[in-house]
């Protein structure tokens, strides 16, 4: 289950070392005071909660609205675990950009060392790459994959894509105990602060578009190109579609088609887990079921706005006491845990959420 999405500035940059250095050790001790109270799934219920994720960053005292938060979060965390994975139970693979690419070789390690079945979660890793870089096309080219699991093979993932369009970046969170179905809804909750016309594969109202693909997938390229080379000479297309007859190239096409002809995916999923199959390769295939099958893919973006508690003005909804009063209960536990710093200072924030919560009940 893709359990939300949180769209931020995207800004470049690194965080200066003497900052790392404390994130890091932070990053740990909140992961390890998680780990003793609550076990090691709890950490990743509360790292795919991309409002948890993101008031841990601000804990952590990253820049709280900047897509930096990201990547430097994740790297704080896999630094700060590194050589605690027998006392924790977590592993965390994968980073931002080459090392991302690294995911499945670092996924494998572990497995060797440690005895984990690695083939499920470079599966996992892999496949929840490949719905929201190519099954969901919003416009976000991913360039950052985290996968944190544990020793029983219970995972979450947090990647990130860009758009210099836009100047925005959208992480996506996954759970993978609540995931059923890579393919068709995989997410409870897609959240962003920007919306647009996408091509929505995981949408349900795409089943029909994702079963043609697959049967298109595993016809004979010559036939298909023949097919649509017809359609090219008579066929008017809708103005929603993001690709155009013309913009697929027939050769590229054939060769990706010789591909899944030959391998005969049973479904979507299978299809979208052969190499060489993109973003392309999707809208082509779904194009083509349109044209063949007249099976429309949902070209809505399945976001709904992100803010975490509304707004005191009613904008753009109502101030959400229950949720703000969860946040405040996140951060006050892991802080509260943490070793961070005097008994005064842990005291002046115990006094400060006992403040709160005698507002809020009013």
């Amino acid at each position: 289950m893709r359990t939300g999405i949180a769209n931020l500035p995207l800004h470049y940059g690194k965080a200066p070392a003497w900052l790392f250095q404390r994130m890091k050790q932070l990053a740990r001790h909140i992961t390890l005071a998680i780990v003793t109270e609550f076990g090691a799934q709890e950490v990743l219920v509360r790292l795919s909660d991309p409002f948890w994720f993101q008031a841990f960053g601000c804990v952590l005292g990253f820049d709280w609205h900047s897509s930096g938060l990201t990547t430097t979060v994740c790297g704080a965390l896999k630094e700060g675990l590194k050589g605690m994975e027998k006392e924790t139970g977590i592993f965390v693979a994968g980073g931002k950009g080459r090392t991302s690419r690294q995911t499945p070789q670092e996924i494998q390690e572990f497995g060797d060392r440690f005895g984990i079945d690695a083939p499920n979660l470079i599966y996992a890793s892999r496949m929840s790459a490949k719905v929201d870089n190519a099954a969901l096309q919003d416009g976000y080219q991913l360039y950052h994959h985290n996968m944190i699991f544990t020793h029983n093979g219970q995972w979450a993932v947090i990647q990130q894509g860009m758009n210099e369009a836009n100047r925005y970046a959208r992480r996506y969170h996954w759970l993978g105990s609540k995931v059923t179905d890579f393919v068709c809804e995989p997410h409870a909750a897609v959240c962003c602060d920007l919306k647009g016309t996408v091509l929505n594969m995981t949408a349900r109202e795409s089943g029909a578009s994702r079963d043609f693909s697959a049967v298109v997938s595993r016809e004979n390229p010559d036939k298909v190109l023949k097919e649509l080379k017809v359609f090219q000479e008579r066929f008017t297309l809708p103005m929603r579609h993001e690709v155009s007859i013309e913009d697929i190239n027939p050769e590229r096409l054939r060769r990706v088609l010789l591909t899944t002809y030959e391998q005969q995916p049973l479904d979507f999923a299978a299809l979208l887990g052969i190499n060489g199959v993109g973003p392309k390769t999707v809208r082509s295939l779904s194009l083509i079921s349109e044209l063949l099958y007249d099976a429309k893919p949902s070209f809505m973006d399945p976001v709904r706005f992100s803010f975490a508690h509304g707004g005191k003005d009613g904008h753009p909804y109502p101030f959400d006491r229950k949720n703000y009063d969860m946040s405040i209960d996140f951060l006050k536990r892991a802080v509260d845990q943490a070793k961070i710093g005097r008994s005064d200072k842990l005291k002046a924030l115990k006094r400060l959420g006992d403040m709160i919560s005698c507002k809020s009940s009013k």
